[in-house]
C-alpha cells in the first residue's frame, strides 16, 4: 500500500516537515529555514502553492506529471494527489509553501474567486514559470504574509489582512498563468476543465452505479458538442482521444480506490463496470499493467 500523507488541515503538512504552526487555517513555510525532511505523496483537503527554485523535472500529479522548469509554482486543490512517495531519504528545497483551508475565505468577497483560477485544476500540467522579478515580488509578499501570522494573534482583523495578501499572491499567479497560455491553449484548457468537471460530477453523484462509466456520446451531449467535434478538440488539446481521456480519469479513480484497500472486483463495481475483465482490460491499456499487478507494486 502506498504511503500517502493526508493533508486534511494546512498544519498537517507543517507538522510533517517540523515547521511552526502559525494559524489554524493557513500555514506559510520558508523551506530554506527547514531541516532536511522526507518526501511525501500527499492527498490534499486544502489549497496550496509550492513556490520553489527547483522541482523534480517531472512531478507526479493526478493523471499526469507536472512539467517544471527553474523557479516556478505548483498549485494544488482539495481532492488532489501529488508529490513523491517517501523513500526514506532526506531532501532540502529552496522557496515557500503556502497551504490554506477553504474556510479562510468563507464569507469574504473572494470566496467564489477560487473557482476562476484555472491553474488549480488537474488538467493544467505545466508549472507557473516565474521571471526573476516575479520571484522577488512573490518572495516579498509571502514573507510579509508570514510576518503577519507570526506577529499577530488570530482575529477577524488578522484574517482580513491575510485574505488580502493571499488574494494578491493568487492574482500574481493568475497573471503568470495567462502569460503562459496562448488563445488556442485557453480554448483547449477551458474545454478540458469543463470535461474534467463533468466526469468528476458524474462520479460524485454516483451515476456510474446505475449508468456505468460515462460514454463519449453522453459527455458530448452534456458539453453541447457533437461527439465528433468533442473528439477533435480533445485530440487537439491532448493528442489523445476523448474515450482515452475518460478511461484515464476512471483508471485514476480506480488507483485511488485500490490504494484505499478495495480489491479489484470491488473497485470495478464502484467505478461502474459491469464486468471485472472490462476494468482489467482498460486499466492495462492505460497503465501497462493489470490492477492485480498494480496492487502487487503498492
Amino acid at each position: 500500500m502506498k504511503k500517502i500523507l493526508q493533508v486534511i488541515t494546512p498544519n498537517d503538512y507543517a507538522r510533517y516537515v517540523n515547521a511552526p504552526v502559525l494559524h489554524p487555517l493557513i500555514c506559510v513555510l520558508h523551506l530554506d529555514e527547514l531541516e532536511p525532511y522526507r518526501r511525501s505523496l500527499n492527498k490534499y483537503s486544502v489549497y496550496g502553492l509550492f513556490m520553489m527554485k527547483e522541482f523534480p523535472d517531472y512531478l507526479p500529479y493526478g493523471m499526469t506529471r507536472y512539467r517544471t522548469s527553474g523557479s516556478s509554482i505548483i498549485a494544488v486543490a482539495p481532492g488532489q494527489i501529488g508529490g513523491v512517495e517517501d523513500d526514506g531519504g532526506l531532501i532540502t528545497r529552496n522557496g515557500w509553501v503556502v497551504l490554506w483551508s477553504s474556510e479562510l475565505f468563507k464569507g469574504s468577497i473572494w470566496a467564489t474567486k477560487m473557482e476562476e483560477y484555472r491553474f488549480f485544476s488537474y488538467f493544467h500540467d505545466d508549472s507557473l514559470r516565474l521571471s526573476a522579478s516575479e520571484w522577488e515580488w512573490l518572495d516579498v509578499l509571502i514573507g510579509k504574509l508570514r510576518s503577519e501570522l507570526q506577529d499577530n494573534e488570530d482575529s477577524a482583523s488578522l484574517r482580513g489582512v491575510v485574505q488580502g495578501y493571499l488574494h494578491l499572491i493568487l492574482e500574481y499567479c493568475d497573471r503568470v498563468y495567462h502569460r503562459q497560455m496562448t488563445s488556442t491553449e485557453e480554448e483547449s484548457s477551458d474545454l478540458l476543465k469543463r470535461f474534467l468537471k463533468l466526469l468528476a460530477d458524474y462520479y460524485s453523484d454516483n451515476r456510474q452505479l446505475d449508468s456505468g462509466i460515462p460514454s463519449v456520446t453522453y459527455c458530448a451531449s452534456e458539453l453541447a458538442y457533437s461527439p465528433r467535434y468533442l473528439g477533435d478538440m480533445i485530440r487537439k488539446a491532448t493528442g489523445g482521444t476523448a474515450i482515452g481521456y475518460i478511461h484515464s480519469f476512471v483508471v485514476e479513480k480506480g488507483k485511488g480506490l485500490l490504494m484505499q484497500g478495495y480489491n479489484v472486483s470491488e473497485t470495478a463495481h464502484l467505478l461502474g463496470f459491469e464486468y471485472v475483465h472490462h476494468f482489467n482490460r482498460i486499466f492495462k491499456k492505460v497503465c501497462g499493467m493489470t490492477p492485480g499487478e498494480y496492487l502487487e507494486k503498492l
